[in-house]
């Protein structure tokens, strides 16, 4: 049982919480003889930083990566590779109120329920802030697959969904990264980014989506029967905080299909002419370009007044204080590239041992 540990070859532990110290990892499993690119494992970092842009926490955080183990004069050195990011603006009297109180659509009563005390600062391992470990484990992961290349977008925030993309146009583009939500057309961002101000103005937050391509994956990579490379993405994406779920290729919509309009059919020339199975037959990888789409929720610390329980069972009024983003999504997408990144990165791994 691993619990705070993820991979199968690959395994990337993480430890920390929200107001501690600090957050760390170990990276176990990583080959030795890689030359890192530690400047882009730090870039990784920084888009998933808080205070970043108006649409986020304004919590201040340098997140600069220690390197503890595992590389020596920038090549890894098969030994676990061990890391450190300090917290440096947590101010956990922020959260003093709250210590007796369960936050409504957080982990606040499930930890209590679980260990039978929690870390109230912030959420402690709860928070969000761990996911600065995945982004770092998943930026290393990376570079073990430099012929994959991942690309998530905020592709919808609340009731607004961007009309679908051209995948040419996505990887021609740069990730997002020139506006501030990590939507592909501008048009779009700025509609989003009303959106999740008004949201932040009235106290409220907004949940939305997320869609991602991969290209660069082989045929093969997923292991049957429960270990699929499907059942391991899905349970990457649901383990990132506020998701809700995650579909794959046509998703849900495909089941209104029939078989006849479902099934990726190729022409004359072999070429597939739709990925309506998101690049995977049997949870395995096919060969054409990997579609999956994360659903998040909208954060729940809100600024508007509501009713909430004290580990009492007494019920009270809440209006809770300190940063939050009020959407989620911007933040979220490097992680959830990251995670995807782990998991392609530990079954390439295991496929070197399926064949001879």
């Amino acid at each position: 049982m691993n619990m705070n540990t993820f991979g199968a070859h690959l395994r990337l532990t993480s430890f920390g919480e929200s107001h501690g110290v600090a957050l760390g990892g170990v990276l176990d499993g990583y080959p030795g003889g890689v030359a890192l690119d530690l400047d882009r494992v730090q870039r990784a970092v920084n888009r998933r930083r808080p205070g970043q842009s108006n649409l986020t926490t304004p919590r201040k955080e340098a997140d600069e990566v220690e390197w503890l183990s595992g590389i020596f004069e920038g090549v890894s050195t098969g030994a676990p590779i061990a890391f450190l990011v300090r917290n440096q603006d947590a101010r956990s009297r922020d959260y003093a109120q709250i210590k007796d109180i369960y936050r409504p659509g957080h982990a606040d009563e499930a930890y209590d329920a679980k260990y039978g005390i929690r870390d109230y600062r912030g959420g402690g391992r709860s928070s969000a802030r761990e996911t600065v470990v995945r982004v770092i484990g998943g930026a290393l992961a990376a570079q073990l697959i430099p012929e994959v290349h991942v690309q998530s977008l905020v592709a919808s925030v609340g009731t607004y969904r961007c009309e679908e993309w051209n995948e040419d146009e996505v990887f021609r583009g740069l990730g997002g990264d020139e506006n501030s939500v990590r939507t592909l057309r501008a048009e779009d961002a700025l509609k989003m980014e009303a959106l999740i101000a008004q949201a932040r103005e009235e106290g409220d937050s907004l949940g939305g989506e997320i869609s991602t391509l991969v290209r660069g994956v082989p045929a093969g990579w997923g292991e049957p029967i429960y270990d699929k490379l499907t059942a391991r993405l899905a349970s990457a994406m649901m383990s990132i905080n506020a998701t809700k779920g995650v579909e794959f290729g046509s998703g849900f919509a495909g089941a209104q299909l029939r078989g006849s309009q479902h099934n990726d059919q190729p022409d004359a020339s072999g070429r597939y002419t739709t990925n309506h199975a998101g690049g995977f037959s049997a949870g395995i990888s096919n060969g054409q370009t990997l579609q999956f789409n994360v659903a998040f929720k909208p954060v729940s610390t809100i600024s508007q007044r509501q009713n909430a329980r004290k580990r009492s069972g007494e019920v009270v009024s809440l209006e809770v204080e300190g940063r939050h983003d009020p959407c989620v999504l911007p933040r979220a997408v490097p992680v959830v590239e990251a995670m995807t990144y782990l998991v392609l990165a530990d079954f390439s791994l295991i496929q070197k041992t399926r064949r001879i």
